[in-house]
């Protein structure tokens, strides 16, 4: 079981993240929605595509971009489109 923690909150548990370039990603509806608000940052990777983020938000403290998806990846990864991965502090426990 993977859970992804911050500020003693768990925002993810799931026993079927996807492992891509060392980072767990949670199915979206393994993620608690609740403590994500959306962010305008984007990234571009190489072989992924673009990536969107979200503020990670716990008992009023925001931890800005500290989640990133992938809505439309590219094709070389497909099996991660839409599910979140975390980092910036949200410890992730395997």
């Amino acid at each position: 079981m993977a859970r992804a923690i911050w500020n003693g909150v768990v925002i993810a548990e799931s026993e079927a993240t996807r492992m891509v370039e060392g980072n767990h990603y949670f199915p979206p509806e393994a993620v608690k929605q609740e403590y994500l608000s959306e962010s305008s940052h984007h990234t571009v990777c190489g072989w992924k595509g673009t990536a969107s983020y979200y503020n990670v938000v716990v008992d009023g403290s925001t931890n800005k971009d500290a989640a990133w998806y992938y809505p439309q990846p590219k094709d070389a990864a497909k099996e991660i489109a839409g599910y979140v991965a975390f980092w910036r502090g949200v410890r992730v426990e395997a």
